[in-house]
């Protein structure tokens, strides 16, 4: 039988799990960025909140409302997990480039759009080829490749995650470029 206080032990339970795969996508974050305190506090919160909520579960495997509660809980907090880094988490990523054709023309372009951009030639398979690097943070990132598919759709972009920005000239978000740094 179901009764209100079943419900909110499985509402309890949904909303526990949500927040343990939220913290533990954002600790995963913070791994991979060397935030060695911060991944340490998100640790603990993350194996707290997993005891308690697997061990509502395994006491009881008949009760399917609370294993629904559980399994939901954790798909949900994947997504909940993915917003806040999309959201509340600032990254930057390195954005290299690279082109036979329109070089400096998608270079000043960028530029113009607020962008940093380090310009250097190199030598490729068929011959010279405009290599461009820019760092941007994650949300500037596809209008950065609009901005050179425009321009060039058979360029070559590679993106890579950059751990850490130290001085430089970094976009930011409403537009406006700003150094960066002490």
């Amino acid at each position: 039988m179901i009764t209100t206080d079943v419900l909110i032990a499985a509402a309890l339970l949904f909303f526990l799990r949500v927040m343990n795969n939220a913290v533990s996508t954002v600790r995963l974050i913070m791994l991979a960025r060397q935030r060695r305190a911060l991944t340490f506090v998100l640790s603990v919160i993350e194996t707290l909140i997993f005891a308690v909520t697997i061990g509502s579960v395994v006491t009881d495997m008949g009760n399917l409302l609370n294993l629904a509660a559980y399994s939901v809980g954790f798909a949900v907090g994947g997504y909940v997990g993915m917003w806040i880094e999309a959201r509340l988490i600032t990254g930057h990523l390195i954005v290299n480039i690279f082109t036979p054709k329109k070089g400096h023309e998608i270079a000043v372009t960028l530029r113009d759009q607020g962008f940093g951009v380090t310009e250097t030639i190199g030598e490729g398979k068929d011959g010279k080829v405009s290599m461009l690097r820019s760092v941007v943070n994650k949300r500037d990132m596809s209008h950065l490749i609009d901005i050179v598919q425009g321009m060039h759709e058979e360029a070559f972009i590679a993106v890579e995650e950059a751990r850490a920005v130290e001085r430089g000239w970094v976009r930011m978000r409403a537009g406006r470029p700003s150094a960066t740094g002490s």
